[in-house]
């Protein structure tokens, strides 16, 4: 492991979502099992970090600077947290409404400017909740894209883009055969769970400093695991392994559609009318100035903001756990990916995120140009001598002629050891869609421009805009997003699953 400085060692999140199950069964390792295998588990999640931590090398760099830095480099970076209603894979494709702000954002920082090259690209750069804050100030993000509730705690340590519109209660949530609760005072030596690091937590302490006042046991307040946020901790409590926690309504009100155990005490109010916003750094003026116009204009209560909350707040027909099927998807070729990828020397999670790109995973799609299958390859190409596999109709073939045209762009072109790892991925990626002989053109007006030739993001990438256009630069950034996804989600399961072996004592935890 490099070492590297204290503030660059924060805990990502994982892109995907791994099955409610596991939730629970983390839940029961986390508790069950602390005497004797406590160590084990702790020790896994230390290594699992480790590796994600690798991850963050290619997606986020330690940079400060307000509004023109960021102009001029050209990317904001927006820290999310992994949720089903805020920043989620459906299908393969990015969604959630802090993912939908944020791209009505970058059409407002784009506004005027026709030079693609000039223009100002988002790029999400998922986080855990609890790191949200420290990861800006560590300056791995240029904003914290949560509703997060403006606290005198948070203020002390972030400046805010809000907006008055734009307001929250916090309720209770209980399960259906929990106690009843008539009022506040009902918590009393109750145990109620809650987001790490949230607000909730924040003000549930304060209620404590009230019951003690009036000689009432404190509520005994338990932040969840990190890797769990309020949708999972709602699921805990529909299932009765929860008894008790505190959320936002508006998020209450929508699990409740579809969980139905659950009771909103909307008469049980922690806190109501909260602001809620985007946090910056308390350096970045000029950045919070262009945010909170946005938020004035597009945000709750404006057209686009009443449309985005519509869509993932009123509608529950996308709440079915929608990466669910996405992960299913990808294991349904993941065989013939891992296979190749081992015969190729390519790790099957970029090929999956490549044929992603190209097909949606779907191998009955044709292009109007005549490429076909999941790999999207056209025959000619793959009949030519250099791939040599004529008949691409069967799905094995396809993904093996994919994989095989891949290898040899790799190898024919981007073989020079001067060239890292992750940029020979990026140019062969470039290349697969845009052909070789267009990324050399690209690779020599990058040279002409004084750009590195073998550096894709930042450099070549800014010569393929002046010679195709975004598609290709588009084409190779969904391509990174996909695969850092992908390779997030494999860790953190990895992680999980140290944690269930860890905790296998406790005959509460079962290993699906």
């Amino acid at each position: 492991m490099v070492n590297r400085p204290m503030h660059r060692r924060l805990r990502l999140l994982p892109f995907l979502m791994v099955p409610f199950i596991l939730s629970l069964l983390i839940l029961g390792a986390c508790e069950g099992g602390k005497d004797k295998d406590e160590d084990k588990a702790a020790a896994a999640e230390t290594a699992a970090k480790d590796s994600l931590l690798e991850l963050i090398e290619s997606v986020g760099e330690v940079r400060f600077g307000d509004l023109e830095a960021i102009r001029e480099r050209g990317v904001l970076r927006a820290l999310v947290t992994y949720s089903r209603t805020d920043f989620f894979l459906d299908h393969g494709r990015i969604r959630g409404i802090q993912a939908d702000f944020l791209r009505e954002f970058e059409k407002q920082l784009n506004a005027g400017i026709e030079d693609p090259t000039r223009r100002t690209r988002v790029h999400f750069l998922p986080v855990a909740f609890d790191q949200l804050i420290p990861a800006l100030n560590a300056g791995l993000g240029d904003v914290a894209a949560a509703f997060l509730t403006l606290t005198p705690e948070r203020l002390q340590m972030v400046d805010f883009a809000a907006s008055r519109r734009m307001t929250v209660d916090e309720i209770v949530v209980s399960h259906q055969a929990a106690p009843a609760l008539g009022g506040l005072e009902d918590l009393a030596g109750r145990e109620v769970y809650v987001l790490r690091n949230s607000s909730y937590a924040e003000h549930l302490r304060k209620l404590n400093d009230g019951f003690r006042e009036r000689g009432l046991a404190p509520v005994a307040v338990v932040e969840a695991d990190p890797l769990l946020l309020s949708e999972d901790i709602l699921e805990m409590v529909n299932a009765g392994i929860v008894d008790v926690t505190v959320v936002d309504s508006y998020r209450a009100e929508l699990w409740a559609r579809v969980l139905p155990a659950l009771v909103l005490h909307h008469d049980l109010r922690l806190a109501e009318g909260n602001a809620v916003g985007w946090a910056v750094r308390e350096t970045s003026p000029r950045l919070k100035a262009e945010l909170e116009s946005f938020i004035t204009a597009k945000g709750k209560g404006s057209l686009i903001g009443n449309i985005l909350f519509r869509e993932y707040f009123e509608n529950t027909q996308w709440i079915e756990d929608p990466t669910e099927g996405e992960r299913r998807r990808v294991e349904r070729y993941f065989a013939l990916f891992r296979e190749y990828g081992e015969r190729y020397g390519f790790d099957e999670l970029m090929l999956a995120a490549v044929a992603f790109q190209e097909s949606g995973l779907r191998h009955d799609r044709r292009s109007h140009r005549g490429a076909v299958g999941i790999m999207q390859l056209l025959p000619t190409t793959a009949a030519d001598p250099n791939v040599g596999i004529p008949d691409i109709s069967d799905v094995e073939d396809n993904i093996h002629a994919g994989t095989r045209y891949l290898a040899f762009l790799r190898d024919r072109y981007f073989a020079d050891p001067a060239i890292t790892e992750a940029d020979r991925r990026a140019l062969t990626w470039a290349a697969y869609n845009a052909g070789p002989a267009k990324v050399r053109r690209m690779r020599a007006l990058a040279a002409e421009l004084g750009l590195d030739p073998d550096v894709w993001f930042g450099n070549v990438e800014v010569a393929a805009g002046r010679i195709v256009g975004r598609e290709t630069v588009t084409y190779v950034a969904n391509i990174q997003k996909y695969y850092v996804a992908y390779q997030l989600a494999r860790r953190v399961r990895a992680a999980k699953d140290g944690m269930l072996s860890a905790g296998s004592g406790d005959d509460r935890v079962e290993k699906p």
